[in-house]
């Protein structure tokens, strides 16, 4: 029997309305001693059961994986149903088969799909799972296995990335590597709405690409034609690669990875237009402040700037300096498509700090499209938490 957390009295409240977290501070009591990431039943002050889910030490203390008095502890089947419904939805957004326009996608997105902790991208027969609680991580053997029932001879390979995301004191000898299948050592090319790309899962950062930007990619190209454009945090150049086929007059991809530039200017070349394109590593905060050019549309897609609140008040900071450069760049008439990916800024904290920016900058300045992620990136209902990326389309005059 897995052990027992009860919870003090009111706060059960949240788990009724199927949020999937137990915070620490609303537990009144445990029986039994779990060790991170094991199984725990989840129970009222009354007694109610209430579901079950994975134990971790910390301000969220239970990832719930199932919701109910009849919820048992997770198997075969269990890992099996929900992976089987993650790729339902795929299909039915027609991302996966014989899709020869787009063979990437986030197949598990935690909460977004039922499973707390894990993320699952997939790159054309290729699965790369990162677990991002001790729970997930453990469970790798049979996420593997439901994988290969799910996806049959659609799945050549699974490799696991958890090393840089799963707990360092819940897994301290944890090393990335394949699960079932292997590299075949040649380089991997993906498609995106057409687009080539040469991706790297296992060296390259989070899962290899940022695929949560494919939606607006393609609303960049429709206004890249003849437009001078600056790329910043480019990571592997997505949105340059996106510019330049789109007809842009020149590209410009900066981003403090050397390697990153490597793979920009690699997918670059994929387009057969890397004569417009031109790559820096350099700090793109010194990069903008140097640089004399003025471009027609600007990119500013960091990193997250805050991952946890006491972090939000010096991300908001930054997001207004970062807004502040760019707006400097954009010639009259120009566009700026600015974005964070920080959990915890919300979209009216985000649209405040680049107003701000605005104003200091003196540019004026008109919103015409409001963005997030794409639908390969769904939100529960339940969990709004789960809608981490915002993006605003402007017009600079």
């Amino acid at each position: 029997m897995p052990a027992t957390v009860t919870l003090k009295p009111g706060k059960d409240q949240s788990l009724r309305r199927l949020h999937p977290w137990v915070f620490s501070g609303a537990i009144a009591r445990m029986q039994g001693e779990p060790q991170e990431g094991e199984v725990v039943a989840v129970q009222a002050a009354n007694g109610e059961p209430l579901g079950v889910g994975h134990y971790a030490p910390g301000s969220i203390a239970v990832r719930m994986l199932r919701f109910g008095a009849d919820a048992a502890e997770p198997g075969a089947a269990f890992w099996e149903e929900r992976l089987r419904n993650a790729y339902q939805l795929r299909q039915n957004l027609g991302l996966t088969g014989s899709n020869d326009q787009t063979n990437v996608y986030r197949l598990v997105h935690a909460e977004g799909d039922g499973l707390p902790g894990l993320i699952i991208d997939v790159y054309d027969n290729v699965a790369v799972l990162q677990a991002h609680s001790a729970g997930m991580y453990h469970a790798r053997p049979q996420i593997a296995a439901a994988l290969q029932q799910v996806l049959g001879e659609n799945l050549k390979a699974i490799y696991d990335k958890s090393a840089e995301t799963v707990p360092a004191k819940a897994a301290p000898d944890a090393k990335n590597g394949y699960l079932f299948g292997q590299s075949s050592g040649a380089e991997h090319i993906v498609h995106e709405n057409g687009q080539p790309f040469a991706v790297d899962w296992e060296t390259g950062q989070k899962t290899g690409f940022f695929i949560d930007q494919r939606d607006n990619r393609q609303l960049l190209a429709r206004y890249a034609p003849g437009r001078r454009v600056l790329n910043t945090f480019c990571y592997t150049g997505g949105f340059s690669s996106y510019a330049l086929q789109a007809g842009a007059e020149l590209v410009h991809s900066v981003d403090s990875s050397k390697r990153a530039i490597e793979l920009t200017d690699r997918n670059a070349e994929l387009t057969g237009l890397a004569s417009k394109h031109e790559a820096y590593a350099q700090d793109v905060f010194s990069f903008m402040k140097a640089s004399q050019e003025q471009y027609d549309l600007i990119v500013l897609d960091p990193p997250a700037f805050a991952k946890h609140l006491s972090a939000r008040h010096n991300a908001l900071m930054g997001y207004k300096r970062l807004n502040i450069e760019g707006l400097k760049r954009i010639a009259p008439g120009g566009l700026l498509f600015t974005f964070s990916c920080s959990q915890v800024v919300s979209a009216e904290l985000f649209e405040g700090a680049v107003l701000a920016a605005a104003i200091e900058a003196g540019r004026p300045a008109r919103i015409l499209h409001r963005l997030t992620q794409p639908a390969d990136h769904p939100v529960s209902l339940f969990h709004p938490e789960g809608e981490y990326l915002k993006g605003l389309v402007l017009a600079v005059g």
